[in-house]
Formats: C-alpha cells, structure tokens, sequence
C-alpha cells in the first residue's frame, strides 16, 4: 500500500486534521507467449497478447549455459546475441511501476543455421569458383549467382559438398554469389553473399608495325569486356621485352635488330589475366641500326672516374657514352668498345648509355640507360678530442649518402681504428707516449674514397714509475722518479692544509723546500709532453718527519754521568739521543712521554758531539737535526755546560 497526497482542513484553535488518501498498486499480470521464431541466426522474435498496464516487457533465452535478457515495449520483441542453430527455452515478464510479473511459461524456440562464409575466384573468363567452410548442423547448401547489375537471368545450385563451380558466365562481368545453409528439417539457415568479375579473353585482332630506326614495335588490338590492363609480350629466344597500357596500343622498345620475336597479349583484370593470344611473329632484320651494347659492366669506379667495357657489337664503327647526373654531363666518342668517364662528381648516381654508330645503317638511339654510381666522397677530419680515459674521438664533416667511415691512426706502435655510419667514431687502447697520422676513408656499394688528408695526432706522455719521496732536511723532501716515455719536463706538487709546495723540472728527481715538519701531504706528479700534452700521472700520501727538538741541554750527573735535555716539538714523536766522542758513541733512548735522556759511564776528559733526533715510524734515526758541542772535563762539578 501507499499513501497518497494529504488534505488538510483547518479548524478552531489552528488544528490541522491531514487525511490522507490511499491508492492502491499492484504487479501486471503474468503474459502467455504465442509463438516464438527465429528468421536470423543470432536472434529469436517473440509473439504475446498485451498485458493491461504493463508499460515494457522483459524477454530472457537459456540455453543452459547463457542467460540473455533484453527489454522491449511491445509485442513482438526480438532477443539479439545468440547462438546459432542452438536451442533456447524462451520466457517473458511484464514490468510496470509496481514491479515486474512472474515468468510466463516456457516456449521453446531453435535459432537458424549461421550463412556460410563464401570466398570467390575466376579460374577462367567464363567460370566462378564458390568455396565455402563447412556449417554447423547443415546438411545441405544453396548457391545462385547472376549479374551484379541485375540483368540476365540466375542460375541457382543446391549442392553437399563446400564447393561449386558455376560455367558458361560472361567473360569479364561481374557477378552476385549468395548461399545459405538447410538443416535436417529443411530449414533455411542466414544468406550471405560476395562479388566476384570473371577473368577477361584475350585480346583479339593483334596488329604489329616496327620503327627500324628506333628498333620499336608497335602493337595494337581491340579492347575485350571487363579488362582493365593490357599488357604486350615480346619474346625472342631468352630476351623478353614487354609494353603496358589501359587502352588498345602501346609501344615495345629497346628490340635487338636482325631477330624475330613471337609478339601477344594479354588483358587482366582484378580477377586475373586472360590465357595468351595466339602470337604474331615480327622479324627486326641482317639492314636495321647497330643493335645496342647489351654487357655495359663498370670494371673501375673512384670518386670521380668510371671505366666501362662491352662486347663489341657486330655493324658498329663507332661508339658514344654519354653519362648524365642532375644538370651535368659527360660523354665520349670512341671506336673501342671501352670508355673511360673522368671528371665526375663523387658520390653520384649516372644514367650511362653507350649508342652505337654504323655510316652506312645509320645509329642506334634507343638504347637503355644503366645507372652507376662514382664512389663516395673523401670526409674532411674535423676534429681530434681525447679524454682522460685514453679514449681518442675523431669527428668529420659527412658529404655522402648511406656511407661507412673507416678512421685509421696509424703510427710506429701499431695501426688502430674505428668505423661508423655517423659522422665521429672513437678509438680506445692507444700507447702513450706516441704519434699517429690519423685518416678517414668512406665506403659505399659503390666502392671507396680516396683517403681525407692525415691529421696529426699525439697521445700524452707515459708516466714514470717508481715515485719515491725522500726526508732530506726538516723542511726539504727529495721527490724522485724513473723516466716517461715522450715527457719533457715534469711537475711535482706537494699539497697539504698548512700549505703546498711546487717544482717544475726536466731531470728525474725534484727537490721541494718550505715543508712543515710532521704534517700529511699529498703528492701530485705530471708529465708534459714538448707539446704541452699533460698526463696526471701518481696520487699518493707523505707524512713529513717529525719537527726536531728545541733547547737541548746537558746537565752533570755525578762523574762520569749526563744527562740530556730537551723541549718536545709540536705532536707526538719518538726521539732517540746520540753522543759522538773519541772514546766511543753512547746512545740512549728516553721512556715513552720522556723529554731528558740518561746517558751513564761515560769517560771524562772528553769532547762530545750531541745529537738529538726523531725517530720515524719505520724505526728509521733521522740524521738533520742540529748538533751540539759539550766537553766534559775531569773535575768538573756538576752542573749545565
């Protein structure tokens, strides 16, 4: 139930009394089907009685694997998208605002057989071949053909198998094919059909007439229905030469003179060519123009020359080549069967054609033309660069079409090189410390290029080895090298956060003053070439020695004892002590964080020289720190001297 629109009634006391009023909806009634049919393989109509208040009606077919529904408004409705010849059991539902019916009875209805899928061909000018793929549940198929135009008359064929031929049609006309397929019961499946033109006859009344100075044939015939080509054939032994055309003539040319030639033709259409027309024969004759060289062969080709041979051809006296590309063209005259073309144009496409010339039958000016091309341009080297990474990268200017680059650096130390279809290639693996004359050749079909003019090239320095950094004063390093292969001068740097130090030399060892005593360094050491050309060649760490101590002192120690004082340098560092007299050398060596050192039985009445030194990490005794003088006498008393 649902309620309807309210009234309202007004009263003493502003009370509002709503009566509401009540309408009363119900579904449509459940509709009978009656009939259901199939006209099209992939749909079935439904027939029912109208449904009062129903405003649309829901139709669903099961197959028991699918379920398909479509709505429609009235009777009759028709479901789309099923399969052919297949069974459905059809039902159908009344919908209105209310809702929608309950399902009608079943009623049962099988869709068509599916229209046989035709392919056509004219195997003749008066004949069509229909095939088709075998039809499910079809036992039997219809065929018929007639003119597309619709005039003449039908012919209509009823066969089993999946192929027919239909005969006696008319040449080079085009014809409808429809087919469809019957079932068990007899009933017609969905129709399709194609359009298909036979192939046309051959051409008849075949005329023929031969320009002698030309070496041409002519030929001509009349037109046949349906054709849309024609082409003229003529054959003489293994030569063949043919002509082309739309209409009733063409011409064949380039004919061999003193030849007979068997001349037909054939007319073809989109369905195929007609069978050949029986051949006029036409004889050139032993009086025409000197027949054309027929062996042209280029035996030599550069950038701007092309050498060309043939056989001698039997009447000639005389020869002329002409050779033509673009707006140029050059040619000779020559009584040999050879001819030599200079002065071309690199990397160039010529239309070469040599006449031959008799006094007495005239010459020959129809003959062909070959096509040669002059070898590729030479490129121009632009450019050398060379990176870090001893990768060496050529770059030219590229003036030809579809060429490949050979760049070739050849030197004492070996030949290397790089191709490419561009216009840089690069070269890897190059000894340093060498030179090289670098070229680059382009080659195509054609053939190749002369060479581009060579470019010097260099490769940096090689590095020397065994870079050793010796300690030689306090604030003074000995950096030294064997010598690189090429390199003229070398420079070493010392780097380091207080500061860097810098020699430039052309011997084998350096010797770099202002060090810092006990600080990192890193050091750098390039070689340069007389050129210029720079190798960075060794990256490595040294730690200078430690600074020598100050205020070395000596103080008495009994009779025959000293004791050796100092003030500790800046960081940390090991020391060793060294008294040099003419009775002996006494050493001693201070506990560790220690600045004195105790030197005991030593004999009196002598001078000492004292040294006090660093030691370096490898236990190494440094040998520059300054020394001092002391004389011990016999009876002294003890104190500072």
């Amino acid at each position: 139930m649902a309620a309807g629109p309210g009234k309202c009634l007004s009263l003493i006391g502003f009370h509002l009394i709503c009566l509401n009023m009540v309408t009363s909806l119900s579904v449509p009634e459940i509709p009978t089907i009656h009939q259901a049919y199939s006209k099209i393989s992939d749909s079935i109509t439904v027939e029912w009685a109208t449904v009062p208040g129903a405003t649309s009606y829901l139709l669903t077919a099961e197959d028991g694997d699918t379920v398909i529904e479509t709505t429609v408004a009235s009777s009759p409705g028709t479901v789309t998208g099923l399969k052919a010849a297949t069974l459905y059991q059809i039902t159908i539902r009344s919908i209105s605002a209310a809702g929608r019916s309950q399902a009608s009875s079943p009623k049962q209805a099988k869709t068509v057989l599916a229209a046989p899928i035709l392919e056509a061909s004219s195997p003749g000018p008066d004949s069509i071949l229909v095939r088709w793929d075998a039809v499910y549940m079809a036992i039997g198929f219809s065929v018929s053909i007639m003119r597309a135009n619709g005039l003449g008359r039908m012919w209509k064929e009823n066969t089993t198998d999946t192929s027919l031929t239909f005969r006696s049609l008319d040449a080079g006309t085009l014809y409808t094919i429809k087919a469809y397929a019957w079932n068990a019961n007899g009933v017609p499946g969905d129709d399709s059909s194609c359009n298909q033109r036979t192939s046309p006859r051959a051409p008849a009344n075949i005329q023929v007439s031969l320009d002698s100075g030309a070496l041409q044939a002519s030929v001509s015939w009349a037109p046949t229905e349906g054709a849309v080509n024609y082409t003229a054939l003529a054959l003489s032994g293994s030569s063949l030469r043919s002509c082309t055309a739309t209409s009733g003539s063409c011409s064949i040319s380039s004919l061999r003179c003193g030849a007979e030639y068997r001349i037909s033709v054939l007319a073809s259409n989109d369905a195929g060519s007609s069978r050949s027309t029986s051949a006029v024969t036409l004889k050139t004759g032993r009086t025409c123009a000197p027949c054309c060289p027929s062996d042209i062969n280029a035996v030599s080709v550069s950038s701007d020359r092309v050498e060309i041979v043939w056989s001698p051809v039997r009447g000639a006296e005389l020869y002329e080549t002409k050779a033509v590309a673009r707006s140029s063209m050059v040619e000779c005259s020559d009584t040999a069967p050879a001819c030599t073309l200079s002065a071309l144009e690199c990397d160039t496409k010529y239309n070469v054609t040599v006449y031959s010339f008799s006094e007495a039958r005239g010459s020959n000016l129809s003959c062909p033309s070959h096509v040669i091309s002059t070898a590729p341009c030479s490129p121009e080297i632009k450019t050398i660069t060379k990176d870090a990474f001893s990768k060496v990268s050529v770059h030219w200017r590229a003036a030809n079409d579809g060429a490949t680059y050979t760049v070739t650096a050849q030197g004492k130390k070996g030949v290397y090189q790089c191709t490419s279809t561009g216009e840089a290639c690069a070269m890897r693996g190059l000894p340093c410390g060498s030179w090289f004359s670098v070229t680059a050749v382009a080659e195509t079909q054609a053939g190749k290029s002369l060479p581009s003019y060579s470019v010097p090239l260099e490769t940096v320095p090689c590095c020397p080895s065994g870079l050793m950094v010796a300690q030689v004063t306090q604030s003074v390093v000995n950096v030294s090298w064997t010598v690189g292969t090429v390199a003229q001068t070398y420079v070493t740097v010392l780097d380091s956060h207080v500061g860097h130090s810098k020699c430039h030399t052309h011997r084998n060892y350096c010797l770099l003053g202002c060090i810092t005593c006990g600080i990192n360094y890193t050091v750098a050491l390039k070689a340069m070439s007389p050129t210029g050309l720079t190798a960075d060649c060794a990256f490595q760490s040294y730690s200078s020695s430690a600074c020598c101590p100050l205020g070395v002192k000596l103080y008495r120690l009994g009779l025959n004892g000293i004791r050796i004082y100092w003030q500790a340098s800046r960081g940390s560092a090991n020391y060793s002590t060294d008294l040099y007299g003419s009775k002996g050398i006494f050493t001693c060596v201070p506990s560790a964080g220690l600045s004195f050192c105790d030197v005991t039985e030593i004999p009196c009445g002598d001078v000492y020289t004292v040294m006090v030194s660093p030691v370096a990490e490898t236990g190494l005794k440094l040998t520059f720190c300054p020394k001092k003088i002391y004389s011990v006498k016999v009876f002294d008393s003890p104190g500072p001297k």
